[in-house]
């Protein structure tokens, strides 16, 4: 999660879709250039341990725009592929 926050801090859309698994990973990242990453916060993580094959990250993303400051909340869960965690989708 760590990792993507960076990805999404500096444009990075090749680390995005290399951690993005390929049946949920959108044809187009599409990031938007106009947004600034203020910071990341870990709220909890289930799963995810050398032993397990998925796990969820639950985060807080702030980031500021041409409309202000906001905090994205979500639930992500990953997926381990080869070896190398990926992302797969916003939990409900």
């Amino acid at each position: 999660m760590r990792s993507r926050y960076t990805a999404f801090a500096r444009e990075n859309e090749d680390h995005l879709f290399r951690t993005w698994h390929a049946k949920t990973r959108p044809a187009d990242i599409g990031l938007d250039t106009d947004t600034t990453w203020l910071g990341l916060e870990i709220v909890g993580t289930t799963g995810g341990l050398e032993s397990d094959e998925t796990g969820t990250v639950h985060f807080r993303a702030t980031c500021r725009d041409h409309l202000g400051e906001h905090i994205l909340e979500e639930n992500s869960s990953f997926a381990r592929r080869a070896g190398r965690w990926v992302y797969l989708d916003a939990l409900d």
